[in-house]
């Protein structure tokens, strides 16, 4: 648990200078294009997954990897650059990480928070209009929403802001009323 911690505040300091020479270069929506891309392809990907994670592959390898994916998918020259830093320096696993913390500040500098709604089945247009309409009255911003279908939460909805999650999941609802039982 340490080391994802520690992999995520390095994430966040490589997105946050990423995100500060993207700003001076006035790429920020290229970037942020770039790097939605990039995540796309590590969820479709299980050997981009593997060669940024895996020890075995060092950070040559994980460079020469990255490069390729960069020329084939055409990303922004600053990314390119961005993607052979943090393999020279032995931190391209931490890629995802990197992906979060940058989508999060350039959701803020747009003014809107982003969230992200994770779901037993997929929302509807009505329930996602529902949803952003209570998050817009909860926080105060616009909020980005980003939607993920887990059936593994049986119903309900979880929604995580930030550090911060609200769980009404009908599954941590039914491993409470476990614990309890337990407990009685």
């Amino acid at each position: 648990m340490a080391d994802d911690s520690k992999a995520s505040n390095v994430g966040g300091r490589y997105a946050q200078a990423l995100f500060d020479l993207a700003k001076d270069e006035n790429k920020i929506a290229q970037v942020e294009a770039d790097l939605k891309s990039l995540k796309a392809m590590l969820a479709d990907s299980r050997d981009l997954r593997m060669l940024l994670a895996s020890p075995a592959f060092g950070a040559s390898d994980k460079g020469k990897g990255l490069a390729a994916v960069a020329d084939r998918a055409g990303l922004d020259p600053l990314t390119r650059k961005f993607l052979g830093l943090i393999s020279a320096n032995g931190r391209a696993s931490v890629l995802p990480a990197v992906i979060t913390a940058f989508a999060a500040l350039a959701a803020e500098h747009r003014g809107v928070v982003a969230a992200q709604v994770t779901t037993a089945l997929p929302l509807t247009a009505a329930q996602s209009k529902g949803v952003a309409a209570a998050l817009r009255q909860a926080l105060g911003k616009d909020p980005e929403i980003e939607t993920h279908v887990d059936p593994s939460i049986l119903g309900g909805i979880k929604v995580r802001v930030g550090s911060r999650l609200f769980d009404a999941s009908l599954g941590t609802k039914l491993d409470s009323l476990k614990f309890a039982l337990k407990r009685a």
